[in-house]
């Protein structure tokens, strides 16, 4: 009896434990999507508010010429002309895949000499942009972002702010200045050998004679065609060379830190390319269209 007597008493007192406990559970779930979105929310202020920083201090670095003017040139060099194998390289496949594709998309429903048209436009409104300011992306994003992290975390940008250099008009603005101004000559270079690409495709593959691609090609041209990829472009490359410093600056501990922002420019640089390729499509191609 006494046995039983300390079980039911045992057993009572934990119910009231049991139930506290599963109460005190059902609150945590219910608390946890609220946390989730708290956390969210915080830091997506906090990186808004990171990159308004940002960008108000490179702008304000602009006016700082005497010190980002002799890097320019450097720059210049580094992400212009040392991008233009793979860039041309990359045109080069494109246009011989593109006059094909034509060709086999037309079935004899449509005349081969469109072959031109439909490579001109692709080639220069699209493809070249937008494959050559992906590629780059890797490239540049890359090494900029690698070379701008290496200085953050072996402490060579704040011998920069002791030597009295601003960091962002000696490192940030030169490269946004030299992608804004570079990319757009590789495109157009790229532009160049895509659609001379798909013509000799066009007459050495499909037996298309020359004046039959001149003619597609000049029947529906436009040089806004050629204007509408070259600002693309220039809005690729200024958004890459941005985000690739940014990533750089922004590295925290050692090696790893250098590789997670390197990852983190190309990845945010690709989204950046694509994100301006629909906002370009959706404002200033779409309003011709209209």
């Amino acid at each position: 009896m006494t046995g039983m007597t300390v079980d039911a008493t045992a057993s009572a007192g934990s119910t009231p434990t049991a139930a506290r406990s599963a109460r005190s559970l059902l609150r945590r779930a219910h608390l946890v999507p609220i946390a989730w979105l708290g956390r969210t929310t915080r830091r997506s202020a906090e990186s808004a508010g990171r990159a308004t920083r940002y960008a108000v201090e490179t702008a304000r670095s602009a006016a700082d010429v005497s010190t980002w003017r002799p890097e320019l040139a450097g720059q210049m060099l580094q992400l212009g002309v040392h991008s233009l194998p793979i860039a041309l390289f990359i045109a080069l496949f494109t246009g011989i895949v593109l006059a094909l594709l034509a060709s086999y998309s037309f079935t004899g429903a449509v005349p081969l000499y469109f072959v031109g048209t439909l490579v001109e436009k692709t080639i220069t409104m699209e493809l070249a942009p937008v494959l050559t300011g992906l590629a780059l992306a890797g490239r540049v994003g890359a090494s900029i972002a690698a070379e701008i992290g290496t200085m953050k975390v072996t402490e060579q940008i704040d011998a920069l702010e002791i030597l009295t250099f601003d960091p962002h008009a000696y490192l940030v603005v030169p490269r946004a200045l030299a992608g804004a101004i570079t990319f757009p000559l590789v495109v157009g270079l790229a532009m160049i050998v895509g659609v001379g690409a798909g013509w000799v495709a066009s007459v050495v593959l499909l037996d298309l004679a020359s004046a039959e691609f001149v003619k597609g090609l000049r029947l529906f041209f436009d040089s806004f065609d050629v204007r509408y990829g070259m600002v693309k472009a220039s809005s690729f490359g200024a958004a890459i060379t941005l985000l690739a410093c940014r990533a750089g600056m922004e590295a925290r501990g050692g090696a790893q830190g250098v590789g997670r922002a390197t990852k983190r420019a190309v990845v945010h640089g690709a989204i950046a390319v694509l994100v301006l390729d629909a906002m370009w499509a959706m404002t200033w191609l779409l309003g011709r269209v209209r």
